[in-house]
């Protein structure tokens, strides 16, 4: 049986203004899965991200990491964060030391390791990240991919078992998206669950194992890239572009072609293509 690394269960948040931000949301992360949260702005994801670590404390019902309802206390937070990293949208909200190693350290030192394991942990992580030789560079004299570089690493350096991503490309060129993307494969790969936020349809796309899409707080439907980008009335609904291999599908499909609209990768919708002209 596949171990459920994350779950919430009729999470609930309203503002004290009483805006009901998330209303009964119930998800369930996999170990190693790769989530993607999508929805439009407003739809409640960095409100929801903010409970994943503890940062916010729900209205009702509760989340458990590993089985374990978090309690907020600031010894079990602590825990919590341990196991449960965050990198927020705006690397500005995370980066604030002086140098680039310094913002690296900040976690590791929290968490008390000695001088030698925080050493070494910053250039791991940097490493990890293509940033070894900016140690000593001022964050906020780097490029806003680097930046965000920076921020991945210093969450990093914490160890997580999974790492919540609040739109990880934002504002990056396609390069910075690819290096973004290669660094959260290979956190994968090494085991690491991995759950973003993203407007970039075409970049979850390519991730994303499982697709949540939240909508005025409340998940409105779940399933692999498969189920959900296929879905033309769904996307309307929350408001997402659809990528452009199930527009090319449908649109095949519209001119008599026997095409299937839910191959929607590159690599399928192009042997979609190549089955149906030979037909």
């Amino acid at each position: 049986m596949e171990q459920i690394h994350l779950e919430t269960k009729n999470l609930s948040f309203t503002y004290p203004d009483g805006t009901q931000a998330l209303k009964n949301i119930n998800l369930k992360i996999k170990k190693g899965e790769k989530i993607a949260i999508v929805g439009p702005n407003g739809a409640g994801k960095s409100t929801l991200f903010s409970h994943l670590n503890g940062l916010t404390e729900p209205t009702s019902g509760h989340i458990e990491v590993d089985g374990e309802e978090i309690i907020y206390n600031r010894d079990e937070l602590l825990k919590v964060r341990q196991k449960v990293g965050i990198v927020f949208q705006d690397p500005n909200d995370q980066l604030f030391a002086p140098t680039v190693k310094e913002d690296v350290a900040f976690g590791p030192m929290n968490l008390g390791l000695d001088y030698d394991e925080v050493k070494k942990r910053i250039v791991e992580s940097l490493e990890m990240v293509g940033m070894r030789g900016f140690e000593d560079k001022t964050p906020h004299h780097l490029s806003g991919g680097q930046q965000k570089r920076v921020a991945i690493a210093g969450i990093i350096a914490m160890r997580p078992e999974i790492m919540i991503l609040d739109e990880p490309t934002a504002g990056l060129d396609p390069e910075g998206v690819d290096k973004v993307l290669a660094i959260l494969n290979r956190l994968n790969d090494e085991g690491i669950s991995i759950i973003i936020s993203s407007h970039d349809i075409e970049m979850v796309n390519q991730f994303a194992d499982k697709i949540f899409v939240l909508y005025s707080g409340e998940i409105i439907a779940h399933g692999d890239k498969h189920q959900i980008f296929s879905d033309k009335k769904l996307l309307k609904k929350a408001c997402l572009k659809e990528p452009v291999t199930t527009e090319i599908l449908y649109k095949l499909k519209e001119n008599g072609l026997d095409v299937d609209t839910e191959k929607i990768t590159v690599n399928e919708t192009v042997e979609e293509i190549l089955k149906a002209s030979k037909d």
